[in-house]
């Protein structure tokens, strides 16, 4: 079993196990470009959907679906009143808005912005997102939700991340990476089968992720915000990418909490140890939140930005 070899660092393993073995808990949150609670709240009971606002994020709910209905289908969904998203993927936004940067007059960079809908919840909150993908094809989903949602303050790029031209001061980035994806076991089980992810794997993404934050730090200007984010449980994909980042002298990791559940990142992995800082990341696992998994550090960046 692949989650297995995270007995030694998750904290209520047996706890683990069993809440990523269920589906995962359909979740949304407003546009707040076009709705608000209230009115998303009464347009989706209507339709016989029940909701129930998040304690830790005002725009975020949980959907109770009917057994014919889906909230794709509803009036709210096509209106661009609402975004179905998972409750963990909001959380990266959400630490960039709590951080010390203004981001209502700031531009923001999505590095690995498709299909958008993290980009879409930033964009919701600040003057102006850039967001790129180097995946073409994906590119079209990315357009289609900024598109649905209204939101005509992002500009699409698509650059292989490691090589984002300079010339612009970003106040902020977001770089929620590609990855293995673990996270995900409750909506992909396969996840949870031994191999399903090879150690080679790990490696090679690991080594693409530390060139796009490198890259991402040195974009944003001098007293700005970069998160780094992933939807897996490994230390190769999440901690130490951060060690690189601080160790190389381009960041320096600054201490956040949202309000829910989690564990500090962890400094020894395999025989590896990260920087001491390191720990003021988190980790969100599944049984702590009834949530996907996810791994979210707040990063200052501590070198000049580029020229082009």
């Amino acid at each position: 079993m692949t989650l297995e070899r995270y007995r030694s660092i998750v904290d209520g393993y047996e706890a683990f196990v069993e809440a990523c073995e269920k589906p995962v808990p359909r979740t949304g949150r407003v546009n707040p470009a076009k709705s608000s609670f209230g009115e998303v709240r009464d347009s989706l009971t209507a339709a016989g959907f029940g909701v129930d606002r998040f304690d830790w994020f005002a725009d975020g709910f949980r959907i109770d679906e009917p057994d014919d209905a889906k909230v794709g289908n509803t009036v709210a969904h096509y209106l661009g009143w609402i975004a179905v998203q998972e409750e963990v993927s909001m959380l990266p936004p959400v630490v960039l808005r709590r951080s010390e940067v203004s981001l209502g007059d700031g531009l923001v960079l999505d590095i690995c912005a498709a299909p958008g809908s993290k980009t879409t919840q930033v964009a919701a909150h600040s003057a102006g997102v850039v967001a790129n993908d180097d995946n073409v094809g994906r590119i079209a989903a990315l357009r289609n939700n900024t598109d649905r949602l209204g939101l005509t303050n992002v500009a699409v790029t698509s650059y292989d991340g490691r090589r984002f031209p300079g010339g612009v001061d970003f106040d902020a980035a977001l770089v929620d990476v590609p990855c293995t994806s673990e996270g995900t076991v409750r909506k992909n089980p396969e996840y949870s089968e031994a191999g399903a992810v090879s150690d080679d794997e790990r490696a090679s993404v690991s080594g693409v992720q530390k060139g796009i934050l490198t890259r991402a730090l040195k974009l944003v200007r001098d007293g700005g915000r970069v998160v780094y984010s992933t939807c897996t449980f490994a230390p190769e994909e999440n901690e130490a990418v951060v060690d690189h980042a601080v160790r190389n002298d381009d960041a320096r990791v600054v201490p956040f909490d949202v309000g829910l559940g989690s564990s500090p990142g962890v400094t020894e992995w395999q025989g590896e140890t990260y920087a001491d800082p390191v720990r003021d990341t988190r980790r969100f696992y599944p049984h702590q939140n009834d949530t996907g998994g996810f791994y979210v550090a707040l990063l200052e960046p501590t070198t000049d930005t580029v020229s082009p």
